[in-house]
C-alpha cells in the first residue's frame, strides 16, 4: 500500500472517532472548546426569510395602508372647473351698442382732421 493512501485512511478515521466522541460528549454537556468537534466549524448565520404567514400580513398591511391613503386623498373636493361662461342675449346687446358708438365716434373724429 501507498503512504498517501494509508494517511487518508487514517485521517477519516480520525475525523469519524471525533465525530463520535464529540456526539457522545454532547449528551452529556460535557463538551469543551477543546474537542475538535467543539472548535470545528463555526456556526454560519442563519438566513433570514420571510415565512408564508409573515408574507401574508405584511401583504394585508400593506393593503390596508393604500386602501387609507387612496381614501385620504379621495376626500378633498374635486377642484370645480367652471364651464365655458355665457352671456345673456341683453348683455351682448349692451355691449355691441356700446361698440358702435365708440365707432362712431372715432368716424367723426377722423373726418373732423
Amino acid at each position: 500500500m501507498e503512504t498517501a493512501k494509508i494517511l487518508t485512511d487514517l485521517r477519516t478515521e480520525l475525523n469519524r472517532l471525533n465525530k463520535a466522541i464529540a456526539a457522545l460528549e454532547s449528551l452529556d454537556g460535557t463538551a469543551t472548546a477543546t474537542t475538535p468537534a467543539a472548535k470545528a466549524a463555526p456556526k454560519q448565520a442563519k438566513k433570514r426569510g420571510l415565512t408564508p404567514a409573515g408574507r401574508r400580513r405584511l401583504s394585508a398591511m400593506m393593503k390596508a395602508r393604500w386602501a387609507a391613503r387612496r381614501k385620504q386623498v379621495a376626500k378633498p373636493a374635486p377642484k370645480q372647473t367652471r364651464g365655458r361662461r355665457t352671456m345673456s342675449a341683453a348683455a351682448r346687446k349692451k355691449i355691441a351698442e356700446a361698440q358702435r358708438k365708440r365707432w362712431a365716434a372715432r368716424k367723426k373724429a377722423a373726418k373732423a382732421s
